[in-house]
Order: C-alpha cells, then sequence, then structure tokens
C-alpha cells in the first residue's frame, strides 16, 4: 500500500524534526518545510493528504495558508498548531474548515487521533496500527 504523505509547515526547525519523526513513527512519508510559500512551491503539494502547519509564521499564517489552498483549489485536511492559542483564531480556524486546532506542546495522542481523521476526510483507508 502507498504511504500517505502528510506535509509539516512550521518555522520552528526542531518542531518540524519532532512532527517528522512522529509521522514516520506512523507508518506516513513526511515532507517538511518552514514556511508557507516554500510549501506552496513543492511540486508534491497535490499529493499531500494532511497538512500540519503553525499558525503563526513570518510571512504568511496557516490561516492564510489554509485559506489560500482552498482558493487555488486544494482542500487539503488541515491540522493547525500554535503555541500562543486564542479563541478568535480558533472559532476562525474552526470556521474556515480546519479539522483540529491544537496547542503547542502537542500531544501526541490528540495530534494522532487528527490525523487519522483528516486522511479519513481525505478517502485514505483506515490503516491498522
Amino acid at each position: 500500500m502507498k504511504k500517505v504523505l502528510v506535509s509539516v509547515v512550521d518555522d520552528d526547525r526542531f518542531f518540524r524534526d519532532s512532527m517528522c519523526r512522529l509521522m514516520r513513527s506512523l507508518g506516513h512519508t513526511v515532507d517538511v518545510f518552514s514556511s508557507a510559500a516554500e510549501f506552496l512551491a513543492s511540486p508534491r503539494l497535490p499529493e499531500t493528504a494532511c497538512l500540519i502547519a503553525d499558525i503563526h509564521m513570518p510571512g504568511m499564517t496557516g490561516l492564510e495558508l489554509r485559506r489560500s489552498l482552498i482558493d487555488t483549489g486544494y482542500a487539503i485536511p488541515t491540522i493547525l498548531v500554535t503555541a500562543f492559542p486564542n479563541d478568535v483564531d480558533r472559532a476562525r480556524a474552526l470556521e474556515d474548515g480546519v479539522l483540529c486546532y491544537l496547542r503547542k506542546p502537542l500531544d501526541e495522542v490528540d495530534l494522532t487521533r487528527c490525523v487519522r481523521e483528516a486522511l479519513t476526510v481525505a478517502g485514505w483507508p483506515e490503516e491498522e496500527p
């Protein structure tokens, strides 16, 4: 079975590295990007089955990235993460169709549940652990 591609967009290298290790341990292929622009320029963007993006990044925020993807026809199931949660961003994200809004440091169980939910939405069959 083809491995699922999870893309991680975050300006924090340590966060990207830890997400890369976690997603690989769950059996997924992972691409990491340090900015929204870098992700949008990726030739593998159309293959992305799940996007994990930080809300607060220089240039383009995670919310703006999500809107840009929708506007260009990429309805990639998205999980937004932040070290600075607030109710306004959370409400806007969930209204915009973001699957999960998680606080850093992430709870691995919550993140794993959100990734499974994203892959189900993307049409990937449920994987056995």
